[in-house]
C-alpha cells in the first residue's frame, strides 16, 4: 500500500540518495567509522613514511632514480592536496593555511628538478621537504581524536612535534647558508651536528659558520637554543602541568603538585607517586 502511495506520489521506495564525490571524500577524511579509520590510518602511515623518505634521501647520493620517486610523490601528494581543499568549508581559507602552503612548496621542490634537469639545485630543494615536517600536526589531531593516551599525554607529545620541527627548519637554515661556502658542513648531517651541538650549548668548535651573516645565524641559533629547546625538551621529559579534572568546576590542567583547584579552590585528589 506504502509502495503505491509513493509510486502515486512519484517517489521511488528505498530509493538510495545520489552519489556525492565530495560527501564521499569527507566522510574519508573526517568521519568516525571503521572504513574512515582505515583510510585515515593509512594516510598516517603514508605521511610518516614520506617524511622519513624525505629526511633519509638527504644523505644520498644525487641519482636519476630519486627524480622518478620524487614525481610519484608529488602526485600522490597533489592529489591529497587537491581533495583536502576540495572538501574544506572554506576552499580559500583553507588554501591560504600554513600547512597548505607548506605542502605546496614540498610539491614544487618535488617537480621542479624535472624541469630544469639541475642536479645542482636538488640537494637545496630536499631541504625544502622539511616543511612536511608540518604534516605531524594533522597527524596529532587525528590521534588525538581517536586514542586515550595521546590524549592524556597531549602535551608532551606536542612540545616533542615542536622540537623536531624546529630542529629540521633550523637545520635546513643552516645547511642552506653554509653548504657552498664552508668547507666543515658538506652534507645534511654536518649541518645537523651543528644545529643539536649549538641548540643545546654544548658547542664542540670543530665546526663553526663562516662570514658575518654566519656569525649572526649563530648568535640566533644559540639564543633561541636556551630561550626555545631546553624548555621544549623540559614539557617532554617533566611536563608542567598534569590532567586531572577538577570535581567541581572541571578545569583540566593542574600543577604536579597541586592540592586545591587554583580556579574554585575545591580539594583535588591528584594520584602520585608521593
Amino acid at each position: 500500500m506504502m509502495d503505491k502511495e509513493a509510486a502515486a506520489a512519484g517517489e521511488t521506495p528505498d530509493e538510495a540518495p545520489p552519489f556525492s564525490l565530495k560527501g564521499a571524500l569527507r566522510d574519508l577524511y573526517f568521519g568516525a567509522d571503521r572504513r574512515a579509520a582505515r583510510f585515515q590510518y593509512a594516510l598516517i602511515v603514508v605521511d610518516v613514511l614520506i617524511i622519513f623518505f624525505f629526511l633519509t634521501v638527504t644523505f644520498m647520493a644525487d641519482a636519476a632514480w630519486l627524480l622518478w620517486v620524487d614525481l610519484a610523490l608529488a602526485v600522490l601528494l597533489a592529489l591529497d592536496l587537491a581533495a583536502r581543499i576540495y572538501i574544506a568549508q572554506h576552499p580559500v581559507r583553507q588554501l591560504l593555511h600554513w600547512i597548505t602552503i607548506a605542502d605546496i612548496v614540498v610539491v614544487v621542490s618535488l617537480i621542479l628538478p624535472l624541469f630544469t634537469g639541475d642536479y645542482a639545485t636538488l640537494a637545496f630543494l630536499r631541504v625544502l621537504r622539511a616543511a612536511r615536517l608540518a604534516r605531524s600536526y594533522h597527524l596529532f589531531e587525528t590521534l588525538k581524536r581517536r586514542h586515550k593516551w595521546v590524549r592524556q599525554h597531549e602535551d608532551p607529545i606536542q612540545s616533542a612535534i615542536h622540537m623536531v620541527l624546529f630542529l629540521f627548519v633550523t637545520t635546513a637554515l643552516v645547511y642552506v647558508h653554509q653548504a657552498d661556502r664552508n668547507p666543515t658542513i658538506e652534507t645534511y648531517v654536518d649541518a645537523l651536528y651543528f644545529t643539536v651541538a649549538t641548540l643545546t650549548t654544548t658547542g664542540f668548535g670543530d665546526i663553526t659558520l663562516v662570514g658575518e651573516s654566519g656569525k649572526l645565524l649563530s648568535v640566533a641559533v644559540m639564543i633561541v637554543g636556551i630561550a626555545l629547546f631546553i624548555r621544549l625538551a623540559q614539557t617532554i621529559f617533566m611536563p608542567a602541568r598534569i590532567r586531572h579534572r577538577c570535581p567541581e568546576c572541571g578545569l583540566f590542567k593542574h600543577e604536579p603538585d597541586a592540592v586545591h583547584c587554583k580556579h574554585c579552590g575545591a580539594t583535588l585528589d591528584i594520584p602520585s607517586e608521593g
